[in-house]
């Protein structure tokens, strides 16, 4: 098994590894002959298509309210659509088969009846941009497939069920504002059609067969898609607007009263597919990361997608979905961390469907003044991704748009944008009055009705509905919702954490249990001599086969001096025989930031066309993500059914890690360099204050393992060892932070015996001191953490300090009181209590270490470190030596 679950693959194979296959190159054949000679014979004409495929949305009637001013300059004619301008003459009659997807009976026609066409099909409620996408076949397809969309119409049947759903959505908010007045809800009034982007949504991934959507959502119109459309009860959520925890068995801080995820099985037409809606913070687009992550880890679970074997050409059954704000879209960064991902080995999901409810104000901020470009979906053309302009007042369009994405994306196994133009009926929320600051805008948004009505109204004038079916689907709505909300107070709340793939696991309690992490060492030397076998023939680099790859295999041999990148290799290969998925991302993570790592080994070797050239070709022995310095896009994507380990730090701590108010599980952990060598202060401090800062830990009664965040400053590498396979084998999952060494890769006192990682052994939340001192002659003991407690063990012994003990704190959070309770008991005759860190003072552990052990270890503890500073460290190398002697002076004299 070790065997098969270590088995190499070049990273940059054209056949792929593990987790990424590589795009089919199948060549285009281009365009058809008898196209090309009908488009030569008729240049002219088709100058002027093409003129309408690239600018007829300047023209696009895709603004429901009409009033922003670029709309008096749309109004002038645009001069690439004038067919004169191409020496075209009013009396021509065009054949448009060949230039236009039209249907083969269509007659020739004449000039305005082409020029009405086109300005039907691009200037109309909806238009497409393509001008950008450098792929002429994708050019082509997405403009004869768009032109499809103009004819066909939808049933009498399917136009009654998109103005049920719109009148559903409608009656729900108008229940909410009589029923909860003073709520915010953010309800989806002026976007009710985008109930007909989920409508024909469920269609589409019903009819290719999909098995799952995962969909990361904002707020806007949430409540409304939850309980109109993904069967969300209505008194779930009235429950929690009056006031209800949303998980009553387990105290949680719970979260606003609108973010709510569902997990549910959807059936249409007789094709039943999974759904994931996210929890989505109120840090906007914070969820995208999410979702493409969660997208993976379906992915990964089906053996689907990047991880399908059996052929390049089959698209994944997982479908990403990310709804965007109209605001938060251009103007939050993670956006485009996210598109710079689309297509990126190893964070890739085979395209995402993207909707922009485009309310056309953010907050109370003008269009206009809230970016730089055209449009909201501009970023879109960084991936060369087709943007449909949509609006909001057509449902109809938005739905054909929308199957049109998805069947984009289950050709090309990329991104698609639908930039849904609508208005928001209210403020920011429904207790902020818009007027105020918007009051022209909003007198035009109040003057006319509202999208549903507007499309029943098309529909009364069609004989398709009459009004009595109108105030039918209304009124049997509300009496709805009415009974649930009768039924709300004897609603209990489903338990829906610990279930599926996170069954067998438990909330973890408040003592701090202890978990055999040891394996025998008969099977990590097998590992760890694997982890550095190379297949026969391969060309390594001379000084990685001496300092890495022998050094390895001596130090496994011995036995006695394991170092920390060795101790890593055997954490993720023991974890990866027991069948754990194992995921490693971030920038220089195959190499290892400071070249300890190298599970990417580059290889040497010469070509026949050119004897001089070097080429690298990476060797895999687990899924590494290397990629760039993006931190909040990479910190959310990783699959949340591996153990990943991501070196980076970010603001996704705030929301999805230290929160604890979702019961979400999550196994992550973060690698955070740290350490006072001499550089300044971008590369001196992971800032461990800020995260100990967002821990639940408790300042006067000890903590358990019910902790929201572990932070841990691991000082040998069996520590580290045991550290990544506790959070694998114990029974709950919680984010681990690990304040990672830098020095320590390579000081020669940091290597642990293999005794240290034997069965039976496990992390020590406290290390004692390993010197041969007399407990009774102890006078001062200090508590340090992480590499800070060799540079005083290195002075103490160079200057023959007998009368203090070093005690290293291993884990900061949970706190461990009562290991450091056992440890002081050795000191009897000690009266100095001592914490030092190389820290300036307002920053490091200290101001989280003091009030617990004053509290429950009922000692006072003095501080020794650098003083209170602006800056985490200095950059001048004098000054820098000088404080760190300082430090340590005061801490052992």
């Amino acid at each position: 098994m070790l065997g098969r679950l270590l088995l190499s693959r070049g990273y940059h194979s054209t056949k792929g590894v593990f987790g990424h296959r590589p795009r089919p190159t199948t060549r285009y054949e281009g365009l058809a002959a008898a196209v090309l000679d009908k488009r030569n014979a008729n240049a002219n004409v088709y100058r002027w298509v093409e003129a309408y495929r690239n600018h007829g949305h300047r023209m696009a009637a895709i603004d429901p309210v009409k009033f922003h001013l670029a709309d008096e300059a749309a109004s002038e004619p645009l001069p690439e659509l004038q067919y004169a301008r191409y020496g075209l003459g009013a009396g021509d009659r065009i054949d448009p088969r060949g230039l236009l997807n039209v249907p083969a009976a269509q007659q020739p026609l004449s000039m305005a009846e082409l020029d009405a066409l086109l300005a039907r099909m691009y200037c109309g409620s909806c238009s497409i941009e393509l001008a950008f996408i450098e792929s002429e076949q994708e050019r082509e397809w997405l403009a004869g497939r768009y032109e499809q969309l103009f004819q066909h119409e939808l049933t009498v049947g399917e136009r009654r069920e998109l103005a049920e759903l719109m009148l559903k959505s409608q009656a729900f908010d108008q229940f909410l504002a009589v029923k909860f007045p003073t709520v915010k809800r953010y309800g989806g009034e002026g976007a009710e059609s985008m109930m007909a982007f989920y409508w024909e949504l469920f269609r589409s991934a019903g009819e290719h067969e999909l098995r799952n959507v995962v969909i990361g959502m904002p707020h806007r119109g949430k409540l409304n898609v939850l309980t109109t459309m993904f069967g969300t009860r209505p008194a779930k959520i009235f429950k929690k607007f009056k006031g209800h925890p949303e998980f009553p068995a387990i105290p949680t801080p719970g979260d606003l009263l609108l973010l709510v995820d569902t997990s549910t099985d959807i059936t249409v037409g007789g094709k039943t597919f999974h759904l994931n809606m996210l929890h989505n913070p109120s840090h906007l687009e914070a969820v995208n990361p999410v979702s493409m992550g969660k997208a993976r880890a379906k992915q990964l679970a089906l053996a689907d997608g990047p991880y399908d074997t059996s052929g390049p050409d089959r698209r994944s059954k997982v479908l990403n979905v990310q709804v965007h704000g109209d605001a938060a879209f251009p103007g939050q960064g993670i956006n485009q961390e996210c598109l710079m991902m689309a297509a990126v080995p190893h964070y890739e999901v085979e395209g995402t469907v993207h909707l922009i409810v485009n309310n056309q104000v953010g907050f109370t901020t003008p269009a206009e003044r809230g970016r730089s470009t055209r449009y909201v979906s501009d970023l879109a053309k960084a991936i060369m991704a087709p943007v449909v302009h949509v609006n909001g007042d057509d449902p109809e369009a938005l739905a054909g748009v929308t199957q049109l994405a998805i069947e984009y994306r289950q050709k090309f196994g990329k991104d698609f944008f639908i930039d849904l133009n609508c208005y928001r009926r209210w403020g920011h929320n429904e207790l902020d009055d818009p007027t105020v600051t918007n009051p022209l805008l909003y007198r035009v948004i109040h003057g006319r009705p509202s999208i549903p009505d507007r499309y029943a109204g098309r529909l009364i004038e069609a004989g398709v509905f009459d009004q009595q079916d109108v105030d039918a689907v209304s009124n049997s709505h509300r009496n709805y919702l009415t009974a649930e909300l009768a039924a709300c107070e004897q609603y209990e709340p489903e338990r829906s954490y610990f279930g599926g793939q996170w069954t067998g696991l438990q909330q973890p309690g408040d003592e701090v249990t202890v978990w055999n992490t040891g394996v025998d060492y008969r099977l990590l030397s097998h590992i760890g001599q694997e982890s550095v076998r190379l297949p026969e023939g391969f060309n390594v680099h001379p000084h990685l086969q001496k300092t890495h790859i022998d050094a390895r295999r001596k130090r496994i041999a011995e036995g006695q001096r394991i170092d920390w990148a060795t101790a890593e290799a055997l954490a993720i290969g023991s974890l990866m025989y027991q069948g754990f998925n194992v995921r490693l991302s971030g920038e220089d993570v195959g190499r290892g930031t400071f070249a300890q790592r190298h599970a990417m080994t580059g290889r040497l070797r010469t070509t026949p066309d050119d004897s001089r050239r070097l080429r690298l070709q990476a060797e895999l022995v687990f899924p590494i993500s290397q990629q760039s310095e993006s931190d909040r896009g990479i910190e959310g994507a990783p699959e949340s059914t591996s153990l990943v380990l991501r070196p980076s730090l970010n603001t996704y701590l705030n929301s999805y890690l230290s929160a604890a108010k979702w019961m979400v599980c999550n196994g992550l952990v973060m690698l955070l360099p740290h350490g006072y060598d001499g550089a300044a202060s971008e590369h001196s401090s992971c800032r461990v204050e800020r995260f100990l800062q967002m821990t639940d830990s408790r300042e006067t009664s000890p903590d358990g393992d019910a902790v929201n965040l572990q932070i841990i400053n691991p000082s040998t590498p069996a520590q580290y060892f045991h550290a990544l396979r506790r959070q694998q084998i114990r029974n709950f999952r919680k984010p681990l932070l690990v304040v990672a060494p830098k020095t320590l890769l390579r000081l020669s006192d940091c290597v642990s015996p293999h005794t240290d990682f034997a069965p039976g052994t496990h992390f020590q939340p406290v290390l004692p001191d390993p010197a041969p001192l007399d407990p009774k002659r102890v006078r001062r003991v200090v508590l340090c953490s992480g590499k800070h407690y060799y540079t005083l063990a290195s002075e103490r012994q160079a200057r023959q300090v007998t009368d203090v003990a070093l005690v290293r704190v291993e884990s900061l959070c949970p706190f461990p009181v009562q290991a450091i309770r056992d440890e002081l008991a050795k000191y009897a005759n000690a009266r100095e209590f001592v914490w030092s860190q190389e820290e300036h003072r307002n920053m490091g552990a200290w101001t989280f270490v003091q009030p617990r052990f004053e509290n429950m270890c009922e000692r006072r503890i003095q501080y020794r470190g650098r003083p209170e500073g602006a800056t985490v460290a200095v950059g001048v190398s004098k000054w820098h030596v000088r404080e760190a002697e300082d430090v340590i002076k005061t801490t052992l004299y």
